[in-house]
């Protein structure tokens, strides 16, 4: 695969993401969730913003430069305070349809995310601009995951158990 097409074809997986997050904000009945896919949604534009310019930078010299990219992948301390703030709403709304738009979202990341894997191991020197990407997606998945953990109430938030049926009360 050239240069080229990996950028069209990042192109194409980025917008379907872009496109599956500003649908499940228009179509959230949680206020949460609204933000939650509309700031992903937003993430997911810039991602596209950028692979266009290195496009049409790559179309009109045959070079590319990466520039940074930016992510609003929140640190675990911000994403730790939104879960309290969650905590208190929660028990008050049911989340079917929420769950049905994280699982997609889900999906779609981990589609891209391994689509940027791709790239990485199969493009060499030309690959250094998804290794970016790939680590911004897996960001992604994480926050999705995390949601989807949260909502099921497993026990588990970003990969850590917050509680066991096996441990003693104290």
């Amino acid at each position: 695969m050239t240069l080229e097409e990996a950028i069209k074809m990042a192109l194409e997986y980025e917008t379907k993401v872009r496109d599956t997050y500003v649908d499940a904000a228009q179509n959230a009945s949680d206020d949460t969730g609204k933000r939650i896919f509309k700031v992903l949604g937003e993430e997911e534009q810039g991602h596209i913003d950028y692979l266009q310019s290195r496009l049409e930078e790559w179309q009109k010299t045959g070079k590319i430069t990466t520039e940074k990219l930016d992510t609003i992948v929140p640190s675990k301390k911000a994403i730790d305070e939104g879960v309290k703030k969650l905590d208190k709403e929660m028990s008050k709304s049911d989340y079917g349809s929420e769950m049905e738009m994280l699982r997609k979202a889900l999906e779609l990341e981990t589609e891209t995310s391994n689509f940027y894997q791709r790239m990485v191991d199969e493009m060499g020197e030309e690959s250094k601009m998804f290794e970016h990407f790939m680590k911004i997606e897996e960001g992604h998945k994480a926050i999705v995951q995390a949601e989807i953990d949260y909502l099921n109430n497993t026990g588990y938030f970003f990969d850590f158990q917050e509680f066991s049926m096996e441990s003693p009360i104290e």
